[in-house]
Order: structure tokens, then sequence, then C-alpha cells
């Protein structure tokens, strides 16, 4: 893995300098640098799970230990192209939502020379995109398939993300709103369909399959991407900050998150009046009561239940599926994520 990993990051310098070098723009010296802090700062800073899972599916697609050379470096332009993606969704996602750091340093946006310049930036990574394809796949017979399927899943994560924004307006802070579709809506738009569908569909169309054909495994990679998010919501308030690396805050935030749509299913008015009162505010004492009402009403258990019929679920949507090749990536991305501790 760690050698796919490094390889992998070869590839990215590769595309970086292909950018930086772009004959449709003239840069300065003064231009170029930016862009070049700009990509090393927000692109490849995370774990790099979306990207190295292209090169992951295509392989279990095709039934190899090695790839080519050649089918290696497009796998690999293709999980950067998600990378990409991801690095523009959150250099903005962390403007909106007013964040103070990301990966364990500042977000891009509170670099004292940058500020508002991100917003550009952001515009600049997604531009990046359709020029990485061009420039490596424009011959492929699946070309135009790629440019259509990064549309679509932009145009869903863009959706997902205002739900999720208009959802919790500031000043309006009202449980009431809050529900298990809503959640699940929020977490399909804004989260499984990029993060879970996009990287398996470029090495079902890498592959030379037709994505029509594999509804039944966008339906899949969703509903995996959904069981993701609740592990998220989860883990963000009863996980170990030391193990997933940051201090949950979904709470204080005042997040649609699975644990309070739980709740409020479960409790009782007086417990839902003092579910009201504490959440989403920044104190310590009302993000205790929030935690002290979760465990009264035994969400960590409910979890366990939604785990299990998730898992369930899951396995026997994959195991339905005509393709072995295509169970085997299925069962891969399961596999990582199933009971996973960050």
């Amino acid at each position: 893995m760690t050698d796919l990993k490094s390889k992998f990051l070869q590839v990215y310098s590769v595309l970086k300098l292909e950018l930086l070098n772009d004959p449709d723009f003239e840069f300065s010296d003064d231009s170029r640098q930016w862009v070049e802090r700009m990509l090393d700062y927000n692109v490849p800073g995370g774990k790099l799970n979306r990207g190295l899972s292209v090169v992951d599916s295509y392989k279990l697609l095709k039934q190899v230990k090695e790839l080519t050379d050649d089918e290696l470096f497009l796998a690999c332009a293709l999980g950067w192209c998600i990378e990409w993606l991801q690095a523009y969704f959150l250099v903005l996602d962390d403007i909106m939502d007013d964040a103070h750091t990301r990966r364990g340093q500042p977000c891009w946006f509170r670099l004292p020379q940058v500020g508002m310049i991100a917003a550009n930036d952001g515009i600049i990574l997604r531009n990046h995109i359709p020029r990485i394809l061009k420039k490596h796949f424009k011959g492929k017979p699946y070309y135009v398939d790629l440019l259509e399927l990064f549309n679509e899943v932009e145009f869903q994560t863009a959706h997902g993300q205002m739900i999720d924004l208009i959802t919790t307006l500031a000043g309006e802070k009202d449980l009431s709103k809050y529900s298990l579709p809503l959640h699940r809506r929020i977490v399909q738009y804004k989260t499984a369909y990029y993060s879970f569908y996009l990287p398996v569909a470029c090495a079902l169309l890498m592959f030379g399959e037709n994505l029509d054909n594999h509804v039944d495994v966008k339906d899949i990679l969703i509903e995996m991407g959904t069981y993701f998010q609740v592990q998220d919501d989860y883990l963000d308030c009863f996980g170990d900050p030391e193990v997933i690396g940051k201090i949950g805050t979904d709470i204080e935030d005042f997040k649609c998150s699975w644990l309070v749509v739980k709740a409020l299913e479960l409790c009782n008015e007086e417990q839902k009046k003092s579910l009201c009162e504490n959440y989403g505010k920044e104190d310590s004492t009302c993000v205790e009561k929030v935690k002290e009402l979760y465990d009264t009403l035994n969400l960590k258990d409910v979890y366990l239940d939604y785990e299990s019929k998730s898992y369930k679920k899951i396995t026997e949507s994959i195991d339905a599926h005509h393709s072995k090749e295509v169970q085997a990536v299925l069962k891969s991305f399961l596999a990582k994520i199933y009971k996973r501790q960050k």
C-alpha cells in the first residue's frame, strides 16, 4: 500500500507540473508560485482514500496484481481528479462554515495573505479537473462519460451542501426541521456521491463499462456512503479524539446529525424540551446535557443495531449483483469502513 501511495504521489507531481505550465495561460513567477503553494496546501494533504480507491477498484475489476505503467498512471490521474474535486469543495466549505482548521492546519482562507482569494482558488481547483481529463483522456472512448460523470457528481454535491446550509440557517435553530429523511438526503447528495460512487464509477468507465448498466452499483454505494456518514456522526460524539484525530463539534454546531435525529424520534416531551434548550450551544454544560440524554436514550445500542442491519442489507445487495469483479470492488469498499474507529 505504501508503494501505491508513493506512486500515487508521484503522479500528483506530474499533474501539478503540467497545470503550472498550461499553455492556455501565461503564468508570471508570482502566479505560478501562488498556484503551486495553493495546490500543495489543499490537494494532497488528506488520507487520499477516494483517489486510491480508483486504483484499487480498477485492479479488482481487471483481476490483476499489477497494472501496466500506463494503466496505473491513468487510474492515478482519475483518482487525483477526485482529490482535486474534494479540495475544491473543502476550500469553499471552510469559508461557508467559517471554520478554523482543516487536516490539522489552518484553513486556507485563514492564512493572512490568502483571505477571500480562497474563493477564486476554489474555482481554479474546479477548473483543473477538465484540464487533467482533456490532457490524458481526450482520445479515450469514455472521455465524454468522464466529463459528464464529474459534472453530475459536482451538481449533486453542491445541492447537498445547499440543503445542509439552509437547514442550519443562523438565527433559525429549529430542531423540528430535523428528521431521518432529511439527514439521508443531505448525506446522499453532500457525501455519498462523490466519496463512494465517483471512485467506482471512474474505475468502471476505465474498464469499458457503461454506467447505465450499473444503477444497482450506484444504489449500493449510496447506501454505503450513508452508513459511513452515520458512523461519522456516531464517532463525532462517542469516538476517542486521540483515535479520530479531532474533537467532535456536531452538538455545538447544531448539525443535522444521525444521533440528534434518533434522539428526537425516541425522547419524551420533557427530554425533547431539554434537547431543544441545549443543542447547538457553545457551552460545555449544554453539550454535556445532550450527551447525557444520548446515554439515557441508549443511542450506543441503537447505533450498533443500525450498524448490523445496514451491514446485512448492503452485503445482501452486493451478493445479488451479477458480476463477480464488481462484487469484489464493493466488498473491498465495505471491508474498509465496517466497524471503523476513525
